[in-house]
């Protein structure tokens, strides 16, 4: 066969996106100037032009042991020369593996099972599909600032207008995130009166049953809100109460990422009745799943409900590479030690330069507020465009976030080192002090 000729050109390629993307796929750009990315190792980049990045962002919280990890890269590969795609409808061991190493990684009690499907959307999809079906209620709650998705079902448990479309299916109340930075209760409120807005939100904009609460252990493109001690097993305690399920979205801070757990809910001691997972499940190869107790799932088998590619042996193979990966490489801790380091330089920076309103996170879960006014809070869309145009000249990739694009989002691939600290600091640091 002849070999495919491809044009690495950033002029090439822009050239081809604006002739031939949709609008819906060149909106979401991070910088002014198109910058195409040929090769990637570890916590590493490289542009069409060889230049070195530190991937502060991991391909969007999908690359969680690092990119091209040459564990993740063999088990795949192995699996696609031997088949690449076996339906579900057909027994295939790699996935079944999979789900009973999925399930070992959670609080003993429950008997989790596992439906695995494409993305993170279709996981959130589903999720609200078992909950509805096994409560028989219709109301769902989710938070302000969430971001769950861009399918119809998942914008409309999205809370940030962005995201959201015409068209959106309905009976879902939107509630106030228990931000302690800038919540509607003020500053380090804790979780009592955000909790109380829960019982409020259910006894005025629901039918009083409901199926269940959607709750982001850390928000991530919502501008890494951590939910405080107490919050999401006062949620799930509520919920419950009303009928419904709580269900964990551990989209981004799963596997590890937060540092102190293998899973975001962890933090709170809460047990979830369903578990989204997707992003770092795969490293980079398209999966995710939903795990939930059996007696949840069992209601769903009455009609028939497929994801074509959902348990995809190649992918499902590069999974479970993922999780030996977290295993033997202490993946959960280097987050922990690392981001924890980090999380000191950051607020070094905070101390320094006046554009910064807070910064927070856990693990490898970090962030950067910037505002106009201390006191005010106003939110300083502007300045977070400056600093993260000057820190791609320092070979730094993040992403701006939060309702206000006022946040700088940093999760990188969970190798991120001690070494790196350094570097990424400076460059931070480059960028405020060019502001002037």
């Amino acid at each position: 066969m002849t070999e495919l000729a491809t044009d690495w050109s950033t002029d090439g390629t822009a050239r081809r996106r604006d002739t031939y993307y949709a609008a819906t796929l060149k909106k979401f750009v991070p910088f002014r100037d198109p910058i195409v990315f040929k090769k990637g190792s570890m916590q590493y980049l490289w542009d069409a032009e060889d230049n070195k990045y530190i991937d502060l962002l991991g391909m969007n919280v999908c690359i969680s042991v690092g990119h091209s990890h040459p564990t993740v890269v063999k088990a795949a590969q192995a699996q696609a020369a031997d088949l690449t795609h076996c339906t579900t409808m057909f027994y295939h061991p790699v996935p079944a593996h999979l789900a009973e190493e999925l399930a070992a990684t959670l609080p003993k009690g429950p008997e989790w099972v596992v439906h695995f499907c494409n993305s993170g959307s279709e996981a959130i999809d589903l999720a609200m599909t078992i909950a509805r079906t096994h409560t028989g209620n219709l109301d769902l709650l989710a938070l302000r600032t969430a971001y769950h998705g861009p399918t119809a079902a998942a914008q409309s448990v999205t809370g940030i207008s962005g995201w959201r479309h015409p068209g959106m299916p309905g009976n879902v109340a939107i509630i106030p995130e228990p931000n302690q930075y800038r919540g509607i209760f003020g500053e380090n409120a804790g979780a009592a009166p955000y909790l109380d807005e829960i019982e409020r939100t259910i006894a005025t904009a629901t039918t009083g049953r409901v199926a269940g609460m959607l709750v982001e252990s850390v928000q991530g493109y919502g501008g890494i809100v951590a939910m405080p001690e107490g919050y999401m097993s006062g949620a799930a305690e509520r919920v419950r109460a009303a009928g419904g399920l709580y269900i964990a979205d551990e989209v981004q801070s799963g596997f590890g990422r937060t540092g102190d757990h293998m899973w975001g809910f962890e933090a709170d001691g809460v047990i979830p009745d369903i578990i989204v997972m997707a992003k770092g499940i795969g490293n980079g190869f398209p999966l995710a799943a939903v795990v939930t107790k059996r007696e949840i799932a069992e209601p769903m088998a009455e009609k028939f409900l497929f994801h074509t590619y959902g348990a995809n042996p190649t992918c499902c193979a590069a999974g479970r590479a993922v999780l030996q990966v977290i295993r033997e490489d202490n993946v959960q801790e280097n987050a922990r030690i690392v981001g924890a380091e980090l999380l000191k330089r950051l607020e070094d920076l905070k101390s320094k330069h006046k554009a910064i309103g807070d910064v927070r996170g856990r693990g490898l879960m970090l962030a950067i507020e910037m505002v106009k006014d201390h006191k005010t809070k106003e939110p300083d869309r502007e300045t977070t465009a400056a600093v993260f145009e000057a820190c791609r000249e320092s070979r730094l990739i993040l992403s701006k976030s939060g309702p206000n694009q006022s946040v700088l989002r940093m999760v990188p691939p969970m190798c991120l080192s001690l070494d790196d600290v350094d570097e990424v600091a400076e460059g931070l640091d480059r960028a405020f002090s060019g502001l002037g």
